[in-house]
């Protein structure tokens, strides 16, 4: 016999007293959890999403949908990559939703695909989320999107047009700033930057925030290195900075790249921080345990996707509400042994001499 008396061989569509047998809960805890209600503990929450994900019981939280005009989904648009940064966003977010009890619906661009967001976005439109989260941190011309949902964005440049946009986070340059600041402040006459990849819009606000530092304080900018993220492009700069004599300070535009020039100098017989001193950016879990340990810009991810979720849901839940101030988390310089004072021979060095980027 099939499940709930149906005939014809057919399976009857699952009830929320299924839902509620195969989580081990009440009918009403799981009613609770699809209306999203409060006092429903994550653990209690969680059985019942997964028993309904398991049972197939989404035709009956669609029928909740339409009655109530929201579905409880939250969209994202990223970029499909396993670089830590976007992928700790991604994390922090799903965290986030979760616990408000929402559920998300992810998907990936490629880098290079000028209409990869804009479709992304068409596609979760389809699919009727209530608001859309966009952590998509490559330039790839998204202006001009007209979306009817609330939309938070992540990492760049406010490019939509509908009812709310929201975004959240300090931003990379002011951390930037932070980072080649304190190599000003412990001495050195100068810093060399080596960028991240200029499409990414977290690489130019790094960029920005270095030439500012610089310009601050009436010092040399040298000529900027290019990197790809990665710590053999790192290693690459490192052997080129090596070569060139005037170097006591770097800053590089995320830690892989940074660890990737320490290796560069050591092989070189340059000793970091007594030689070069050299900050990375994003506090990866290896930063504290490479040799030397690496002074870095910590970046609060789950802090700003907590915040970011927040402004999007309330968005969602109150749309006539005046927007709230979005909270940015503060600067988070992390001082390890990677920085010191320039010693009198590299104090030295011709780093005064005129020259530009």
């Amino acid at each position: 016999m099939t499940r709930g008396g149906a005939q014809g061989g057919k399976t009857a569509a699952p009830r929320a007293v299924d839902v509620a047998r195969l989580a081990g809960v009440s009918q009403k805890t799981v009613s609770r959890v699809f209306n999203g209600e409060p006092y429903v503990s994550a653990d209690v929450r969680r059985r019942v999403l997964d028993a309904a994900e398991q049972l197939g019981y989404r035709l009956n939280s669609a029928a909740r949908a339409l009655a109530s005009g929201r579905t409880r989904t939250i969209g994202v648009v990223t970029l499909g990559t396993a670089l830590y940064g976007p992928a700790s966003l991604l994390i922090g977010v799903e965290r986030a939703a979760r616990d408000a009890g929402y559920a998300l619906r992810v998907v990936n661009t490629l880098e290079g695909d000028p209409g990869g967001v804009a479709g992304a976005v068409e596609s979760l439109l389809e699919q009727g989320v209530d608001g859309i989260v966009v952590s998509e941190p490559i330039d790839e011309g998204a202006a001009g999107l007209d979306v009817h949902v609330p939309v938070l964005v992540l990492g760049a440049p406010a490019a939509f047009g509908g009812p709310r946009a929201v975004s959240a986070g300090v931003g990379a340059e002011p951390l930037a700033r932070a980072a080649t600041e304190h190599l000003l402040d412990l001495g050195h006459a100068t810093v060399h930057h080596l960028a991240g990849p200029q499409r990414w819009f977290a690489a130019r606000d790094r960029l920005e925030g270095w030439r500012a530092a610089l310009s601050a304080r009436g010092r040399r900018q040298p000529p900027v290195l290019r990197g790809d993220w990665s710590a053999a492009s790192g290693w690459a700069a490192g052997r080129e900075l090596a070569s060139r004599g005037d170097c006591t300070a770097v800053f590089a535009a995320n830690d892989d790249m940074a660890i990737g020039v320490i290796r560069a100098l050591t092989e070189a017989g340059l000793r970091v921080p007594d030689d070069v001193s050299v900050v990375g950016f994003d506090d990866i879990p290896v930063a504290a345990y490479v040799t030397p340990p690496l002074t870095t810009v910590r970046q609060p991810f789950d802090a700003v996707a907590r915040e970011g979720l927040r402004l999007l849901l309330q968005a969602v839940e109150k749309p006539d509400a005046e927007p709230a101030p979005a909270n940015d988390p503060p600067v988070e310089l992390v001082v390890r042994a990677s920085t010191a004072p320039p010693t009198a021979a590299a104090s030295s060095s011709p780093s005064r001499t005129p020259g530009s980027s």
